[in-house]
């Protein structure tokens, strides 16, 4: 199955919503159904572990830049969420894990895959972000996924609107959150003026490149 589309995001730019984007905490508030998504070192997880591991931290959002960074994700790192999806008549609970596969702004690559049950994925997806003319920030994404077990006995014809309105409601709630959180008006550091040090370091981990890649 192919998903794919274009959300915009009014009165921001695309510095602050690659910020946003970077955020696992701003994903998961952002993200329906999502209980929790947490860095993990391979894709061998323990979910009943991580469960208690993420209800004991106690990360907020913020629009500060260098608290992002400290969390942000991080190319070829692996990421574990538990994500309930309602589809149809089934409310599965996916245990999830993804491999950020590229992180290089304005671009985003991860894949992973999830099981709940008797039902399954695997999936491949991306974004791209692009200044639209009117002041705002197009997010356009895609997805391949397969889908085995009970859900996918339900047919995309049922499926293609759910992943929409999931899409929807995931980019509204970002939306939502770089409004209330001012990530315009926090004090990002600007890669251009930034000097060696801590503040080019900041700069990298919000770009995504490593530490090689900056010298």
């Amino acid at each position: 199955m192919n998903f794919n589309g274009t959300f915009e995001l009014e009165d921001t730019t695309v510095e602050e919503v690659w910020l946003a984007l970077s955020d696992p905490v701003l994903i998961a508030d952002s993200l329906p159904g999502c209980e929790f998504l947490l860095h993990v070192e391979s894709d061998d997880v323990d979910f009943e572990e991580l469960s208690e591991r993420a209800s004991e931290r106690d990360e907020e959002l913020t629009g500060d830049p260098e608290t992002i960074a400290e969390r942000a994700f991080r190319e070829g790192e692996w990421y574990a969420g538990l994500v309930q999806v309602s589809v149809g008549p089934v409310n599965p609970t996916f245990e999830t894990v993804v491999r950020i596969d590229e992180r290089d702004q304005p671009r985003m690559r991860a894949s992973g895959e999830g099981s709940s049950g008797d039902s399954s994925f695997e999936m491949s997806s991306g974004m791209e972000l692009r200044e639209t003319d009117d002041g705002g920030v197009a997010v356009e994404w895609e997805t391949d996924a397969d889908v085995f077990g009970k859900v996918a006995g339900i047919g995309q014809r049922v499926i293609n609107p759910v992943a929409n309105r999931i899409v929807k409601r995931f980019f509204s709630g970002v939306q939502s959150t770089l409004r209330d959180l001012q990530l315009s008006d926090a004090d990002t550091p600007d890669p251009e003026d930034a000097d060696e040090g801590e503040g080019s370091g900041i700069v990298d981990r919000l770009l995504g490149r490593s530490s090689a890649d900056s010298s």
